[in-house]
């Protein structure tokens, strides 16, 4: 079910997969939305209840101003705050990794367990793929065409206006979000005090296999690396594993003894 709330006067929106099991938030990366998490929802049903938001910019919510860390951080923190949850699971893939591992470290009595897929804690975004994206093309096929094999990755933004098919994302704001999401945030990283699952791809150039492991072996950190066959968005290439990963992860004893019912 999409529902809707308004913070600082504009829109967001999110999907609420239903179900009776407590709810696990899902942040999506640069390119989608919400919808993506739709596979993952199926999967970890009953159990969890997915909630996945579409951050500033994407999706159904509205486009903003700024995009910096702490506008994407507040805007988790309102989300939240409308759910009327304690503290909860949050995943995060890629841009909606750092968003929820700095919402968890600067808001620990909120996220009961938290999973990051393929992001760093050092983040060097390169933003050439973006520019080189159409802005518009004449039919969903053209669209498809001018993609090539990244096409299914982006589907679930694919939208039809007047100017014919397009994006349910901007592509300057997306550069601009891309722009601020680069930079060092080890601290925030290793101010993380929850049960923790990193999740890489093993064919995926954006977290390498170095950084993943100094990630997890800082000592004093609760958490683990799981490799995946898989390029950046594991979720995608590997769905039946990657959830099977999170599943067992939430089910684990240290990730379920925090978690509270919505």
């Amino acid at each position: 079910m999409r529902e809707y709330f308004t913070v600082g006067g504009r829109k967001l929106s999110f999907l609420d997969f239903g179900g009776p099991g407590e709810p696990l938030l899902a942040l999506h990366g640069h390119y989608n939305e919400a919808a993506a998490f739709a596979p993952l929802a199926g999967a970890l049903a009953p159990r969890w209840r997915v909630v996945a938001l579409d951050q500033r910019g994407h999706g159904e919510s509205d486009r903003a101003d700024s995009y910096e860390r702490e506008d994407y951080v507040a805007d988790l923190v309102a989300f939240h705050r409308h759910l009327g949850v304690g503290a909860v699971p949050v995943l995060g893939h890629s841009l909606g990794g750092v968003n929820a591992y700095q919402f968890a470290a600067r808001h620990p009595d909120r996220v009961s367990a938290l999973v990051v897929e393929e992001i760093g804690a050092v983040v060097d975004c390169d933003w050439s793929f973006t520019t080189r994206l159409p802005a518009s093309a004449p039919s969903r096929e053209a669209l498809v065409a001018a993609l090539g094999r990244t096409a299914p990755y982006l589907e679930c933004a694919f939208r039809q206006t007047d100017a014919g098919w397009g994006f349910s994302f901007g592509l300057d704001d997306t550069v601009r979000s891309q722009k601020a999401l680069n930079g060092d945030h080890r601290g925030d990283w290793t101010a993380v005090s929850c049960p923790t699952l990193l999740v890489r791809g093993t064919l995926s150039d954006e977290l390498t296999a170095d950084q993943a492991r100094a990630m997890v072996s800082r000592p004093g950190l609760r958490a683990r690396l799981v490799e995946l066959a898989a390029g950046h968005v594991v979720h995608h290439d590997a769905p039946e594993r990657f959830a099977a990963e999170v599943a067992a992860f939430l089910a684990e004893p240290a990730s379920r003894a925090a978690v509270s019912p919505a």
